[in-house]
C-alpha cells in the first residue's frame, strides 16, 4: 500500500475528516474529532498507527515481529505500528484499518455519532 492508497482508504469511510494537528509531517485520519489513524509523510514506510484490541494487539505483534510493533507516543496497549510495505498482507492491512476506524467510531457518544452520521448524509457540495 502506498500513502495515496492509504490516504483515499481512509477518507471513503463515514464522517473522516484528515489534517496535521501535531506537526507538518503526522498525517492524522479522525472521526468524530477522535484519531484512529496517522503516519509520517516523511517516513511513510516507517509505519502507520492504528488503534487494536489489546489481545489481537499482542497476537499481532507475535504473528509480526518486524513490521507490526506497539505505536511510538501511544498506548502500547491500545495501539500499533503497522509498516505498510513489509510482510502484512494487503488486505489484512486494509481490515486493521477498517477495525481501528470501527473501535473509535463505536466508542463515541450517541451525539457524536449522530453528528458524524448527519455530516456524513449531507449532499456533495455544501459547506461543512
Amino acid at each position: 500500500m502506498n500513502i495515496e492508497e492509504y490516504r483515499e482508504y481512509c477518507l471513503a469511510k463515514k464522517g473522516v475528516t484528515e489534517g496535521l494537528p501535531f506537526d507538518a509531517d503526522t498525517l492524522v485520519f479522525k472521526v468524530g474529532g477522535k484519531m484512529f489513524a496517522l503516519t509520517n509523510l516523511s517516513d511513510f514506510d516507517g509505519g502507520i498507527a492504528l488503534k487494536c484490541d489489546p489481545e489481537k494487539a499482542l497476537q499481532l505483534r507475535e504473528e509480526f515481529p518486524d513490521d507490526i510493533t506497539g505505536a511510538y507516543h501511544m498506548s502500547k496497549k491500545h495501539w500499533n505500528n503497522v509498516k505498510p510495505n513489509g510482510s502484512v498482507p494487503y488486505m489484512l492491512l486494509k481490515e486493521l484499518i477498517d477495525q481501528s476506524y470501527l473501535l473509535v467510531y463505536n466508542g463515541l457518544t450517541r451525539s457524536q455519532k449522530l453528528e458524524v452520521d448527519i455530516e456524513n448524509e449531507k449532499p456533495p457540495g455544501l459547506l461543512r
